[in-house]
């Protein structure tokens, strides 16, 4: 396995998926929680490595500045570092450890192949680019699992599909992991609708 390593006198920090909810940290991730001097991570990351950690937690207040953290410092991100999360602010002497994202919780649940899914994020963004990619991936017959904003979800989904004519089972993702997971299935025609924010739709179109 390739690993980088800091050169002397470089600062190279850790980022650890801690997973889309609790129970999904891997075995990697967990030594490397338990090893760290400093750990930091938002509020609900650091919840989830909690009972792995030996040293003080802080809350990561500027994502731009994690290169001014100490040498070795531990970085939690929810879900899969790379999946939307913090391992895109990780250099090449950084180290990425995965965890369990949203997107195979959810293919988990619902029994969906991964091997013919787009992943697209439209979560704290202009929509728009999100909705193009999402058409051009709907024409080319690829499944969906959508990351979405608050003015394109499953309702805006439903729509475009019903103009392009595709037929398809909509999934709404709600907590996954948690004991107030919720998944609920629907059509262009009767949309699942989630009932928080931040979920993960799942569009599978029907062979």
């Amino acid at each position: 396995m390739l690993k980088y390593k800091a050169g002397k006198g470089e600062k190279a920090m850790i980022v650890v998926g801690v997973g889309v909810g609790p129970g999904m940290l891997t075995e990697e991730g967990i030594r490397a929680i338990k090893k760290a001097s400093a750990v930091y991570g938002a509020k609900r990351a650091i919840e989830l490595a909690q009972e792995h950690i030996t040293c003080e937690a802080k809350t990561i207040k500027d994502y731009k500045s994690l290169h001014l953290l100490p040498a070795d410092a531990v970085i939690l991100s929810t879900g899969d570092p790379m999946f939307s999360g913090l391992g895109k602010f990780a250099g090449e002497n950084d180290t990425v450890i995965p965890g369990i994202s949203s997107m195979q919780a959810a293919c988990a649940r619902t029994k969906v192949n991964l091997t013919n899914l787009c992943a697209i994020t439209a979560h704290g963004r202009d929509f728009e680019p999100a909705k193009a990619e999402l058409i051009q991936e709907l024409r080319n017959g690829r499944n969906i699992f959508l990351l979405p904003e608050e003015n394109f979800g499953s309702l805006e989904v439903a729509k475009i599909l019903k103009e392009l004519g595709i037929e398809a089972e909509l999934y709404t993702c709600e907590n996954l992991g948690y004991p107030e997971e919720r998944i609920a299935k629907g059509s262009p025609d009767n949309p699942p609708i989630a009932e928080t924010i931040l979920y993960g739709l799942l569009v599978v179109q029907k062979r």
